[in-house]
C-alpha cells in the first residue's frame, strides 16, 4: 500500500510502499477513501523533534477486524481518529474512536463533518452559551471554526462573530451566518462577548480574554499553547476552560455518540453545512499541508484516495 512519510523535521513529505497493517485487539482495518488534514498534524511535521506517524481523521470501508472488535463488520463505512499512520491506503482505527457513516453521506462529508464538528460541538458545550448571548469564534474559516459559527447559531446565540487572519476570509465567514467578521489585528474587536471559542492560542489568548464581558467564558482547544495572567481573570470574574476531544471519546463514549448523532441530524436537515476547501490526491499531500500552513483554507482540507 501507499503511505506518506518524512525523514526529518519540516519534511519533505513523500510516498513509500508499506505492508498493509494487521488489526490488533479492538482495532479495525479501514480502506481509506478520505483523510482530513489538520493543523495539529501539520505543526508536528514542522516542529516535532523526531518524525512521527502522520495520523488524523480517516473515513472509508472496514475490511478486517481485530479480536474483540464487535461493533463493526467488513463492508461497514466508518470514520474516526487514527493515531498511527493515517495518510495511507489502509489505516488502523481503534473501535472506540470509530463511528458509522450514513448511507446518504460520502466519505468526504464524514471527514468534513464528524471530527471537526465534534470538536466545535464540544467546545460550545464547554462554553454553554445561553440563548441571546454573544459568541466569538477564532479561526472561523477553519475546518472546525466554520462549523462552530453555524453551531453557535443553532444554539440560539444572538450575535455570532468570526475572527480571522485576513480580509480574504470575511465573505466566507459571513456566508456561514456570522453577523460580522473581524481580523486579529483590528484595533478593537467590538462589543464584548459572553463566550469566545479559541482555536489559535499563543499570542491571541490575551486579546481573546480581553474580548470577554464580565463573567464571560473562554474555551481554549488549540494546540498552539500560550499563557494568560491570573489578574486578567480576576478583574472580570472570567473563566478559561480547556477542551480536548480525545478525553470525551475515551472517557464518555455515550456523550461522543450523542454529539455525533446530533451532528448528522443537523446535516440531514440542512442546518449544518460543512465546507471543503479542496480535495488533494495522496501524492499531492505537500500542497494540502501548504494550504493549512499558509492559512489559505476556507473550510476543510481533505486527501481523497
Amino acid at each position: 500500500m501507499r503511505r506518506v512519510r518524512y525523514e526529518s523535521t519540516g519534511g519533505p513529505l513523500f510516498l513509500e510502499e508499506a505492508p498493509v497493517p494487521e488489526p490488533g485487539p479492538g482495532e479495525l482495518l479501514v480502506r481509506c477513501q478520505a483523510v482530513g488534514v489538520t493543523l495539529p498534524v501539520v505543526r508536528k511535521v514542522t516542529e516535532a523533534a523526531e518524525p512521527i506517524a502522520l495520523g488524523g481523521e480517516v473515513a472509508g470501508e472496514v475490511v478486517a477486524t481485530g479480536e474483540g472488535a464487535t461493533r463493526f463488520r467488513p463492508g461497514d463505512r466508518v470514520t474516526g481518529m487514527c493515531f498511527g499512520h493515517g495518510y495511507a491506503d489502509f489505516a488502523l482505527l481503534h473501535e472506540a474512536m470509530a463511528s458509522p457513516v450514513p448511507d446518504d453521506a460520502s466519505a468526504v462529508d464524514a471527514i468534513a463533518l464528524v471530527r471537526s464538528g465534534l470538536v466545535a460541538y464540544g467546545a460550545l458545550e464547554a462554553a454553554r452559551p445561553a440563548p441571546g448571548e454573544a459568541v466569538l469564534v477564532t479561526a472561523a474559516a477553519s475546518g472546525i471554526g466554520h462549523l462552530a459559527v453555524q453551531l453557535a447559531r443553532t444554539r440560539g446565540a444572538a450575535r455570532v462573530v468570526g475572527a480571522v487572519s485576513g480580509p480574504a476570509k470575511a465573505d466566507f465567514v459571513r456566508s456561514l451566518g456570522a453577523d460580522d467578521c473581524i481580523q486579529y489585528a483590528d484595533d478593537t474587536w467590538g462589543e464584548p462577548f459572553d463566550c469566545v471559542l479559541d482555536a489559535v492560542g499563543g499570542s491571541l489568548l490575551s486579546p481573546a480574554l480581553a474580548a470577554l464581558a464580565p463573567h464571560g467564558r473562554l474555551v481554549a482547544y488549540s494546540s498552539g499553547g500560550g499563557t494568560i495572567q491570573a489578574y486578567d481573570l480576576l478583574v472580570g470574574a472570567k473563566s478559561v476552560i480547556g477542551f480536548q476531544m480525545a478525553l470525551i471519546a475515551r472517557g464518555r463514549p455515550d456523550l461522543y455518540e450523542q454529539w455525533r448523532e446530533e451532528l448528522w441530524r443537523l446535516f440531514a436537515e440542512g442546518a449544518l453545512k460543512p465546507a471543503v476547501h479542496a480535495e488533494f490526491a495522496l501524492e499531492d499531500v505537500a500542497k494540502a499541508h501548504e494550504a493549512i500552513e499558509t492559512r489559505a483554507n476556507l473550510g476543510k482540507v481533505v486527501l481523497r484516495l
